[in-house]
């Protein structure tokens, strides 16, 4: 199915934060109302969140990075605000991102900062449009794996964590989610390709055990597959800098100052 890009258009409101005026946008994109906040001083960073995230999973990691940017969040489609969409998959979800990014008008080119699915949106995004971005911070994600995570082995135990996932929402069908996970596999087996046009800074900051610490089950081969995918990655890419955080794929929520201190260390490097 082809994706139709209709003109964006932009409601604004503004709310008082601790520190700064919150600027909340509404984006309306392909049938889809697209909540975004805008909040901070500093240079400008987008972060884009990942399938089963929104901006009030990412607060914390939002409000640190506020206080050296000027962040942009917002939730993809059929996420905590947005509304529900006929269609999910990832070039829906680079839709999405796109749109934001076209609606924006800030002041130079935002660092990316792309968590899981979103990282791999962000790496498509800066492929496509190079000089719209400053650099990419990728985050658990964008992972170009040797071979895919969901194999008929594993399929159960996914489908159960789609079905918990999608009883947690109202959008998303647990089918929906499922599918997206398969497709992931596909996107990230040829995302190799997708970073060969982009010449700028890319750091990745990757969890140790992406599926947990047991020693029995799927973790010990997909933490391994993921270990294997980054160092593909920097064989093929040496000039990315890969940072590495004792963490599951929740990282983003359990290692917020980690990954904020990473973000300004690019900024005020030693």
């Amino acid at each position: 199915m082809t994706l139709t890009h209709g003109q964006p258009s932009t409601l604004i409101r503004m709310t008082a934060a601790s520190d700064s005026t919150t600027h909340h946008l509404t984006v309306q994109h392909d049938g889809v109302t697209i909540p975004v906040s805008r909040g901070g001083r500093g240079r400008p960073l987008v972060l884009c969140p990942g399938l089963n995230c929104t901006q009030a999973d990412l607060h914390e990691l939002i409000e640190l990075l506020r206080r050296d940017h000027e962040v942009v969040a917002f939730d993809l489609r059929g996420h905590g605000l947005s509304s529900a969409a006929e269609r999910y998959s990832f070039e829906a979800f680079l839709g999405d991102l796109r749109a934001v990014m076209r609606e924006l008008k800030l002041p130079s080119a935002p660092l990316l900062v792309g968590y899981s699915l979103g990282a791999d949106l962000a790496v498509h995004y800066a492929a496509e449009c190079p000089d719209t971005v400053a650099g990419l911070v990728l985050i658990d994600g964008a992972n170009p794996l040797p071979e895919p995570f969901v194999t008929d082995i594993d399929l159960a135990e996914f489908r159960a964590m789609a079905e918990a996932e999608a009883a947690r929402q109202m959008s998303l069908t647990a089918r929906d989610i499922l599918d997206l996970g398969l497709e992931m596999d596909a996107v990230r087996s040829g995302i190799l390709d997708r970073y060969q046009p982009i010449d700028l800074p890319v750091q990745v900051i990757m969890s140790t055990a992406i599926a947990g610490n047991s020693a029995e089950g799927r973790a010990p081969r997909h933490n391994q597959l993921w270990r294997h995918g980054v160092e593909r990655l920097i064989r093929e890419r040496p000039h990315i800098s890969a940072h590495w955080l004792d963490a599951d794929h929740r990282l983003a929520f359990t290692h917020a100052s980690d990954i904020a201190e990473i973000v300004r260390s690019r900024l005020h490097p030693c």
